[in-house]
């Protein structure tokens, strides 16, 4: 997977891309990454790349020219022929595990990070294939939700993570809350271990490790039961779990 980054504050990206799992993914040639500055590609004398609204109002807006000159050139460069190019706004689709799981099977990803008020409605219009918020607030600009979004979609290629089960049983991936973990000691400061993780049978602790991440989901976000559909081992167990909070 090829993915860029249009940003104002590349410097930005250096720390969170050259750190962890998103550098080992790197390191595998799982991943590449370009981060580039947008305003490397305004056709201006003074390299602007905002301008103030038509119709007047606070702030100043993204122009579409360097971000239309920018992309047009990052796909000519691209090996692949499809590019997704995404926009982060507030205004945008809220992000969630499953537009995570559908833009980790892409080749080329572009995120514009923008700054000021907003863009140019062009941009949206004609350059942009999706629109992402990761939340219902609003941040300076677009460069740490483009972390967020690429950190959940890096994590999800081939071979990055050491356990290929470890993100298909995270929160979210299954639909519901992941259910609690535990590691040595068994006995810290007198609070155990449920005993049922210490005693080799391997369909048991599944069964409870599916009743918790019920019971996780139920306690916390119950919500997210509107949108996935329980088996019937899972509604049983759903019951039981409802039963102790009677």
């Amino acid at each position: 997977m090829k993915i860029d980054v249009l940003t104002l504050f590349p410097e930005m990206f250096s720390g969170v891309l050259g750190q962890s799992i998103l550098h080992k993914a790197a390191e595998k040639s799982a991943v590449s990454y370009g981060v580039i500055n947008f305003r490397d590609y305004a056709d201006n004398k003074h390299n602007s790349v905002d301008d103030y609204p038509y119709g007047g109002g606070a702030g100043m807006v993204l122009m579409p020219q360097p971000i239309f000159d920018a992309v047009d050139d990052l796909k000519a460069k691209a090996t692949s022929g499809k590019t997704r190019v995404i926009l982060l706004c507030p205004q945008g689709e809220r992000y969630d595990q499953r537009k995570a799981e559908e833009l980790a099977k892409e080749d080329h990803l572009i995120f514009i990070c923008g700054h000021y008020e907003g863009y140019d409605e062009r941009i949206r219009e004609h350059v942009v294939t999706d629109e992402i918020s990761i939340g219902d607030y609003v941040l300076t600009g677009g460069e740490l939700g483009a972390m967020v979004v690429i950190d959940s979609i890096v994590r999800l290629l081939p071979e990055v993570l050491g356990n290929e089960e470890s993100h298909m049983k995270d929160s979210f991936s299954t639909g519901l809350l992941e259910h609690p973990h535990y590691t040595r000691p068994a006995d810290f400061r007198s609070w155990k271990v449920p005993e049922v993780l210490l005693s080799g049978n391997h369909k048991l602790i599944e069964e409870w490790r599916n009743k918790e991440a019920l019971r996780r989901t139920l306690v916390r976000r119950p919500d997210l039961f509107e949108k996935i559909e329980l088996t019937k081992s899972q509604q049983k167990w759903l019951e039981e779990v409802k039963k102790e909070y009677e």
